[in-house]
């Protein structure tokens, strides 16, 4: 459970707005993967904010230019994917219904590669994943590491028998 604590302003005054879960969403196709859409802005938003979800109104998981999302991911195993009855076809219709924009910017091998048009901070807050990039060079990381990911390919993996918890924020960036 994330619990998501949102402040704003009424009246001139700070005020919590809600607090309760972020609801999440835990894979069927991908057995201990879950994503936590947190929060999300766009251009367009303004200061105070005076209430209503952003998450529920943002067509795309991935920001625009000059907005932002926060999310929660939990990574299964390796082993999951790797299981003879692992459907990556049915995996890849849950990923397109319930992360779109990003599901589009994963490469079609099942590679688990991908690119996105942001600048990523990603922190691992439990277990240990690895950062691979396209060049084959990987960092392991454990819970505290931070990676800031600057709109490069590269793809996360989980190769202990444990599920992985990473923290995102991604920040829309332009591409040259």
């Amino acid at each position: 459970m994330v619990r998501r604590v949102v402040t704003g302003q009424k009246d001139g005054k700070s005020v919590i707005l809600s607090d309760g879960e972020a609801q999440g969403h835990e894979f069927a196709a991908v057995p201990g993967f879950k994503t936590t859409q947190v929060w999300a802005t766009d251009p367009s938003n303004v200061l105070p904010h005076t209430g209503g979800d952003p998450v529920g109104q943002s067509v795309s998981v991935l920001p625009a230019l000059n907005g932002s999302r926060f999310m929660i991911v939990q990574f299964p195993p390796d082993s999951v994917m790797a299981d003879p009855g692992f459907d990556g076809a049915a995996a890849g219709a849950e990923y397109a219904t319930v992360l779109p924009g990003l599901a589009e910017c994963f490469e079609p091998d099942g590679s688990g590669f991908h690119i996105t048009d942001s600048i990523d901070y990603d922190i691992v807050l439990a277990g240990e994943l690895t950062l691979e990039l396209d060049d084959g060079e990987t960092r392991d990381l454990r819970a505290g590491d931070i990676v800031i990911q600057n709109g490069t390919r590269h793809a996360w993996r989980n190769r202990s028998p444990q599920a992985a918890v990473m923290a995102s924020v991604l920040l829309g960036a332009p591409r040259k």
